[in-house]
C-alpha cells in the first residue's frame, strides 16, 4: 500500500507499510504517552518535520481502518428507523464500544511501526539530488 505525504510545496514522500491491515488487537502498545527521545525519532530520516508528516499519515491511515471496523460491526445492529429518538442499545454494542476505546491510540500505533522499521518511505525530492 502505498501512501503520499505533502512536506513542502514541490516534494512529497511516498509511504509504504508491510503491515497492512494490521491486525490492532495484537499489538503491544502501552495505551498511555511515552517521553520519546527526539534524535532517536528522527535518526532513520534526518528530519523531524519530515518524520511528524510520515507519522501522522500513517496514524491517520490507522485511524481510518479503525473507525471503518468499528462502524462496519456496529452496522449490523443498526434497524432503519424513521423515529431518531428512539435509540436501542444491547450489550453487544456497548462491549464494542468499550473494546474499541481501549485500543492503543494510533499515533502510538504509527510510532511503533515507524521505530520498529515497518513503515518504509521515500522522499522523490532527496532522490533527485543525489542522482
Amino acid at each position: 500500500m502505498i501512501f503520499s505525504v505533502m512536506l513542502k510545496k514541490n516534494c512529497q514522500i511516498f509511504l509504504t507499510t508491510n503491515n497492512f491491515p494490521m491486525d490492532f488487537k495484537k499489538a503491544k502498545i502501552a495505551n498511555n504517552a511515552i517521553t520519546r527521545d527526539i534524535r532517536e525519532l528522527m535518526e532513520p530520516t534526518g528530519n523531524i518535520y519530515e518524520t511528524v508528516a510520515i507519522l501522522s499519515k500513517r496514524a491517520n491511515q490507522i485511524s481510518i481502518d479503525i473507525k471503518e471496523e468499528l462502524n462496519s460491526k456496529l452496522a449490523e445492529f443498526s434497524i432503519p428507523s424513521d423515529n431518531l429518538e428512539e435509540v436501542f442499545e444491547n450489550r453487544e454494542q456497548i462491549e464494542i464500544a468499550r473494546y474499541y476505546e481501549h485500543l492503543p491510540k494510533p499515533t502510538l500505533i504509527a510510532i511503533k511501526e515507524f521505530l520498529s522499521g515497518e513503515v518504509a518511505y521515500r522522499n522523490p525530492h532527496i532522490a533527485d539530488q543525489e542522482k
